[in-house]
């Protein structure tokens, strides 16, 4: 049987999981302001006199202001020069005012007024006209095409340049989050593990996750989670109806959560009993795919380059070739953050040079369907000396969690 897993209860396992959270620091009020300057900066870069924020990570981002999205318009209009203009129903001004960290006018429209309209009132009464405004990108588009016909006169592009110009540049206390938030998981994965018997539900399984990232501290629980077993592990996002577990079983586990907003995002790949001689060759050959990433991942190194370089060990033991199937389906890895997907990416097409504060997951996830699928997952980040782990790759297929 692979050391860890299996043999052991969910009230056992829970019991040893302990709140993981103490000590951690939240963004502070300065950082908040830095990110202002920074995108202030960018937008003269960029020929933008405005960017506009909407209700979602951006907007948290930028003002600390922490707010859904909904179909009422709330956001924030950042000026290259001046100060934060925030929109918002008037109904809901104590409430977000509750909210924000970065202070700012509050421009409030009733339910029967335009918010677009107020949009374009805003601008004028910061002294822009026929400006260039940038908009951001997740913004609905009833949100963006109410605001381009209130202000036809004005110009308005994607906001990506400034604001994933700020957010794929990781900071100290960003990096501080996410690594305790990968600590978490981790642990949660170990948890599971020992877990696992015959007959097992997938849904059992991630209920027990969900209560066992609760136990480390994750004030919401799971994240998300994707639970697998035997050939539906070949499918990277899993399939309509799961199967129960079975004795040999591929698993596949992939979950994270969300520290102060930021993500862990984890996935190991094991057997549940004996592997066999297939299993063990594809799991060493994801593992050799996953460090070749890492390996490429130096200072300057376009994105692309390092799925280039997975991709060249699944395809030397005949895998692909390209995005084809048996073989690596989807991008090596993406940016994480406040999203668990966010820029840049390790995909073919993303010419990003690697700098000091990316971070990346890295899973060059070998499917091959009618079989099974083997993903190892975990993150690095960039700094001034290379690449460096959030956590460490499993250590052999036998021994997925260094128990022995």
């Amino acid at each position: 049987m692979t050391i860890g897993v299996g043999g052991v209860s969910p009230q056992q396992a829970l019991a040893t999981l302990t709140n993981m959270t103490h000590g951690v620091a939240a963004i502070s009020d300065d950082e908040f302001n830095q990110r202002i300057q920074h995108a202030q900066r960018l937008m003269a870069q960029h020929g933008l006199e405005a960017i506009y924020v909407n209700a979602g990570t951006n907007l948290y981002y930028f003002t600390g202001t922490r707010w859904f999205s909904s179909e009422r318009m709330v956001g924030a209009i950042i000026p290259a020069v001046g100060e934060v203009q925030y929109i918002a129903p008037a109904f809901e001004l104590d409430t977000l005012q509750g909210y924000m960290t970065v202070k700012g006018q509050v421009n409030t429209w009733h339910e029967d007024e335009s918010p677009y309209q107020l949009f374009a009132d805003v601008l004028d009464n910061i002294g822009l006209s026929q400006a260039k405004i940038g908009i951001d990108e997740s913004t609905a588009f009833f949100i963006s095409d109410g605001i381009a016909q209130a202000a036809p006169q004005h110009r308005f592009v994607s906001a990506t340049t400034v604001t994933a110009g700020c957010r794929m540049i990781k900071s100290v206390a960003e990096i501080a989050l996410m690594q305790r938030a990968k600590d978490m998981t981790l642990e949660v994965h170990k948890a599971t593990a020992s877990i696992l018997r015959e007959g097992i539900t997938t849904t059992e399984v991630e209920d027990f996750i969900n209560q066992a990232h609760y136990a480390v501290g994750a004030a919401k629980g799971s994240y998300f989670c994707i639970v697998l077993f035997g050939e539906d592990t070949a499918y990277p996002h899993g399939v309509k109806s799961p199967k129960a577990l079975e004795k040999n079983d591929t698993v596949l586990i992939d979950t994270g959560c969300q520290l102060q907003g930021y993500n862990s995002d984890i996935t190991r790949t094991y057997v549940f009993g004996e592997p066999n001689a297939r299993q063990r060759q594809l799991w060493q050959l994801e593992q050799d795919a996953q460090i070749a990433a890492f390996d490429a991942a130096t200072l300057g190194t376009l994105c692309g380059d390092v799925d280039a370089a997975a991709r060249v060990v699944l395809e030397a033991a005949g895998f692909g070739p390209d995005y084809n199937v048996p073989g690596l389906p989807h991008r090596t890895g993406h940016g994480i953050g406040l999203d668990i997907h966010e820029w840049p990416y390790l995909v073919r097409n993303d010419v990003t040079p690697l700098a000091v504060g990316m971070c990346f997951s890295n899973e060059p996830m070998l499917c091959v369907p009618g079989e099974f699928g083997i993903r190892h997952e975990d993150h690095f980040y960039m700094t001034a000396q290379g690449p460096k782990w959030f956590t460490a790759p499993a250590k052999s297929i036998d021994d997925p969690f260094y128990l022995a």
